[in-house]
């Protein structure tokens, strides 16, 4: 695997290398001690999809703080995303900055997002489906979110966005002061 890391401190962009044969390819898409060789949380204690039927569709941008901060690793298995994540960790030196890249099933590109990272991605093709592999279990009391067109963060998405739910749409505008508080 090919590490590389983007913009916000401790994300990276993850390349499967690709063993091609007469059947296809092959390749890793995890390995534990390649993930701790980069400083990156190798436990993988929970798996989820997303299956997102429209293009437009735009899911957080989420995250959880301490004690259930949630560190993962985001793929897209089918389809098109433009994937987006925000260094909320104030101690960190890309505190308030967003990096943000388009993954597909064509690529098989993974990024690693650290805890108090929020993310978020927004669907580019009909049909997409996203994998997310996290390092800690979900809590939703330790849930938080902000407002993926929140003017602190300048994100430029792609497209429109023409389907969000209720939740993603409500989250408050960054807030430095109430920024990781429980």
């Amino acid at each position: 695997m090919k590490f590389t890391e983007t913009t916000v401190k401790g994300a990276f962009v993850i390349e499967p290398r690709l063993i091609p044969d007469e059947r296809g390819f092959f390749a890793r898409t995890f390995c534990a001690t390649e993930f701790a060789e980069h400083g990156l949380d190798p436990r993988l204690v929970q798996s989820s999809i997303a299956f997102n039927p429209r293009a437009g569709t735009l899911r957080g941008m989420h995250y959880q703080v301490p004690p259930a901060g949630e560190p993962k690793v985001v793929r897209c298995l089918a389809g098109r995303i433009f994937d987006v994540i925000i260094d909320l960790r104030p101690d960190s030196p890309s505190y308030l900055s967003h990096f943000g890249l388009e993954l597909s099933s064509t690529d098989r590109r993974a990024l690693y997002i650290p805890e108090l990272v929020a993310h978020g991605y927004l669907t580019l093709e009909d049909d997409t489906e996203v994998s997310y592999q996290m390092a800690a279990f979900y809590a939703p009391e330790y849930a938080r979110g902000v407002r993926y067109n929140d003017p602190a963060f300048a994100i430029h998405w792609p497209r429109a966005v023409t389907c969000i739910n209720q939740k993603d749409a409500a989250w408050p505008l960054f807030d430095r002061r109430a920024a990781g508080a429980a």
